[in-house]
């Protein structure tokens, strides 16, 4: 099993036009195969930062290093976004061999599997409901790059039923594989529910407010820890 890398963060400025800075100094470093949960209101950067990570904005002074290598340069991430974004002309398998050619068939089948989604590779998108997408954008992400994952507000739209469930089921592989991850939420419960370390930006230019770090693995957490998180967590965000 291959965990996942660590990450240094060293953002002297970034921004838009003539904008006053998004991001000045921001200085953050990610243990490897760790859960840190990104937490902030709208419009701080948490998206932004994101994709600095993935290498995909590289528009900024500074520099992001995915165990040790420029993130531009790195293995792309494995990405979960706020919708599945599946191809509709294409299978539930051809959507992951679409962006993961590497991976056989059969792998494709037991990752699948691994969602709770057996049998699922000959359908397509529409004949899937809305939380079914969601596991096969996991799936997808996980084919793709195992190692480092990046899931932004990947919990929009969907009830806290199915919310739960994809939780589980994200803990469930996350234990698996040990992949380096990133969560950009808005919720401090999701936050309490899955990272071993919660990163709350706030202001402008964008500054750390408060980096929680979480003594009880996420999967040892009982609904009162949770309770407990979530509400030191909003505490920092409102301070």
């Amino acid at each position: 099993m291959a965990r996942g890398p660590a990450l240094s963060i060293a953002i002297d400025e970034k921004r838009f036009g003539e904008a006053e800075p998004l991001f000045t100094h921001l200085r953050l470093k990610v243990a490897p195969s760790s859960l840190v949960a990104l937490v902030g209101p709208s419009g701080v950067g948490k998206s932004t930062l994101l994709r600095m990570i993935a290498g995909i904005d590289t528009a900024f002074s500074g520099s992001v290093r995915v165990d040790g290598v420029a993130a531009a340069e790195a293995p792309p991430a494995g990405f979960v976004l706020q919708d599945a974004r599946l191809l509709p002309w294409l299978t539930v398998a051809d959507n992951i061999s679409a962006v993961a050619p590497q991976v056989p068939p059969a792998e494709i089948s037991q990752l699948l599997a691994r969602v709770g989604l057996a049998g699922t590779e000959r359908r397509y998108p529409h004949q899937l409901s809305g939380g079914m997408q969601r596991r096969v954008a996991v799936a997808r992400a996980f084919s793709f790059n195992p190692r480092l994952l990046l899931l932004d507000e990947p919990f929009v739209s969907l009830d806290r039923q199915l919310v739960s469930e994809l939780q589980s089921l994200l803990l469930e592989l996350l234990a698996a594989e040990q992949p380096t991850a990133i969560l950009v939420t808005h919720l401090a419960e999701d936050a309490a529910r899955l990272a071993d370390r919660t990163v709350v930006l706030g202001g402008k230019p964008a500054h750390i407010v408060a980096d929680l770090n979480f003594a009880t693995p996420p999967r040892q957490r009982d609904a009162a820890e949770r309770l407990r998180l979530t509400a030191e967590i909003e505490a920092a965000s409102a301070s």
